[in-house]
């Protein structure tokens, strides 16, 4: 199914000419009815000459509500321009003109409506004056059409006209990640909340879970259950890419939706806060915008406060294209691939198409940098592949076509043939089919990801120069890695000997604890000390007021010093000595005790009760009543 969406200056008979195509007014707010003028999206349907039906997405004109119009533009498919024949172009004209030209909406058919109201002489002119204007955007193939929605004269060309155009008119790709930017969302009494919008990328079914995206009120997506699913006011089972559909959400409030939020299957769109684009000024803009100027963005249903960054100047002259991020006020659900528009505050500055829609931040005027996104928006598909995966981590093949706009089955393949090549790794088994869960890497974005663990562990050994390592929850949280990708990347780190561990700690190969000449003579100082009592030490907090934390730790993790409680710590001679005299004190009674102990390290009833708990613990002894025999780990004869 295709969408028609309308375009053209307030009061030039969109909404005249809708009614007389649809017999459906799509003008549904008292306001709009009373004022004689539409004030945000309106929606009607028709079935064309060939039997097609398609959608029809009618917008205000009038300056004050273009944000509403652009809520409703970006999911078109063919643009109806209209002109009032009596009146020719006018300035909201000239604004959608631009929006649909920036937009890249390349099929559009132009209506010269109240055709009725001028002479042949006159009709010829503004004729040939829309066609003249036509001619430097993406519309110049456009046909013009004069119709009267009074008389009727020029409908049925118009119909097909547009039959026409939908014939050559690719249908909305299927690539399995179906989204809804939401466009309306109300109540409806006995069904509850019900969203609108263009659906793309997908379909959805009744009963499929969905996620609101970008974030409901606790930091994270609402989820959400299809209840029912209808296209022009008929019940339909399935939605498919391309149709206005009508959602009915379970277990979701109307007010916990806005309009732009966008309705997908759960699991992996991600809110932006920083996109990479490739944006284009208008030429009519009166003078350049600045680097770092705020502005509204406006994609699909979506508008978002913004300041623009532009990587290659100071200031974007009117007509001009530039590499820029554009960093978002709030969170949003977009894509590699989607247009936009920006507008501040309330014209019309430019737009272009998201090149990159998870992007880091960039330095500017950096020729490296331009490079990539020159990659990003014109390479091969094999090229824009690598391209989101070099300087990244381990990523799933579900993301990797997410970041990349690719079907989940062209990247399958395009990592198969990569492989081959050595040019990507392939951290599943060799063996196994290519999932959406299969974790890949490129090789340069796995080379540097190294890099950058080696770096992560090295200032962390010259902060902590006496501990061991870096424990593994810390390592993977200054990575950013989920808990998959984390164990995959270790794994691979260690096989390669980027890496080694000790127990939880993941430290450099080369790195070793050691202790200045100063820390050594304490440590001897303290051990001599230890030798004279050795089952009596001192606490750890008596402990670390001789040594520190961190020197007290290092002796632990060297085994030099052995904790049996939070306050108990022994030398590892002593805990040996007192290990084989209770294992062998039960082998000989039987059994033994707090008492028993106590008398035959001749030691407090304090230490002797920390020793049999830590072994109790470690259950090398079980208690029985007040006594301890054997554990299940105590040692063999």
């Amino acid at each position: 199914m295709f969408v028609i969406g309308t375009a053209g200056h307030v009061d030039h008979g969109k909404s005249t000419l809708i009614k007389a195509l649809t017999d459906i007014d799509p003008d549904r707010l008292r306001e709009e009815k009373e004022r004689g003028m539409t004030i945000d999206l309106g929606f009607a349907w028709l079935r064309l000459p060939s039997g097609r039906e398609v959608s029809i997405v009618d917008v205000p004109g009038h300056e004050r509500f273009i944000k509403n119009m652009l809520a409703g533009v970006g999911g078109i498919d063919v643009a109806l321009l209209v002109v009032a024949a009596d009146e020719g172009i006018m300035p909201q004209t000239e604004e959608h003109l631009a929006i649909l030209d920036l937009l890249q909406v390349s099929r559009g058919v132009v209506a010269l409506t109240k055709s009725d109201l001028a002479d042949a002489d006159w009709l010829a002119l503004v004729r040939e004056d829309v066609q003249n204007r036509l001619l430097s955007t993406t519309l110049a193939d456009a046909p013009v059409i004069p119709v009267s929605a009074v008389t009727g004269a020029g409908l049925a060309d118009l119909l097909a006209a547009l039959d026409h155009l939908l014939d050559r008119t690719t249908p909305r790709r299927d690539v399995g990640r179906p989204r809804l930017s939401i466009d309306r969302a109300f109540t409806v009494a006995g069904f509850g909340t019900v969203v609108t919008g263009t659906l793309i990328d997908g379909k959805l079914h009744v009963g499929q879970d969905v996620d609101i995206i970008p974030v409901g009120r606790q930091g994270r997506p609402l989820r959400s259950r299809v209840r029912g699913l209808q296209t022009h006011k008929t019940k339909e089972e399935i939605a498919y890419p391309g149709s206005r559909v009508a959602i009915n959400l379970a277990t979701i409030e109307v007010d916990d939706l806005r309009r732009g939020d966008v309705v997908t299957t759960p699991g992996w769109l991600e809110p932006t806060m920083l996109i990479d684009v490739r944006l284009r000024l208008i030429k009519s803009l009166s003078q350049p915008i600045a680097h770092n100027t705020p502005v509204t963005v406006h994609t699909g249903a979506a508008e978002c406060e913004a300041r623009v960054s532009l990587l290659q100047a100071d200031e974007l002259a009117p007509g001009e294209t530039a590499w820029a991020q554009l960093r978002l006020e709030r969170p949003l659900a977009v894509v590699r691939g989607d247009f936009f528009i920006i507008r501040s505050p309330n014209t019309t500055l430019g737009g272009g198409q998201i090149i990159d829609a998870h992007a880091r931040r960039h330095r500017r005027f950096h020729q490296q940098v331009i490079a990539t996104m020159e990659t990003m928006a014109q390479g091969t598909p094999e090229e824009v592949l690598l391209q989101t995966l070099d300087a990244q981590p381990p990523q799933e093949l579900g993301a990797i076509a997410e970041k990349s706009g690719q079907t989940l089955a062209d990247v399958q393949r395009l990592i198969a043939q990569l492989a081959v090549k050595n040019q990507v790794i392939v951290f599943d088994d060799d063996r196994a089919p290519l999932t959406a869960r299969s974790l890949v890497s490129s090789l340069v974005g796995w080379n540097e990801f190294v890099e950058r663990v080696k770096q992560t562990l090295a200032a962390y050994h010259r902060q902590f120069p006496l501990r061991q390592g870096m424990p593994q929850e810390e390592l993977k949280s200054r990575l950013a890695l989920s808990t998959r990708v984390f164990t995959a990347s270790l794994e691979r780190l260690l096989v390669d000997r980027v890496v080694a561990t000790h127990g939880s700690l993941v430290h450099l190969p080369d790195h070793q604890v050691h202790f200045t000449a100063q820390q050594q003579a304490a440590v001897e100082r303290f051990f001599a000390q230890l030798a004279r009592s050795p089952y009596t030490p001192p606490g750890r907090a008596e402990i670390t007021a001789l040594l520190g934390d961190e020197m007290l730790n290092a002796l632990i993790d060297q085994g030099r010093l052995i904790k049996v409680s939070e306050d108990v710590l022994f030398a590892a001679d002593a805990y040996h000595a007192m290990l084989d005299g209770v294992i062998a004190r039960i082998k000989a009674q039987g059994r033994t005790n707090v008492a028993d102990v106590r008398d035959l390290f001749n030691t407090s009833r304090k230490y002797a009760i920390a020793f049999l708990e830590h072994l109790d613990q470690q259950r090398v002894t079980r208690r029985d009543g007040d006594d301890r025999v054997l554990g299940e780990n105590a040692p063999g004869p």
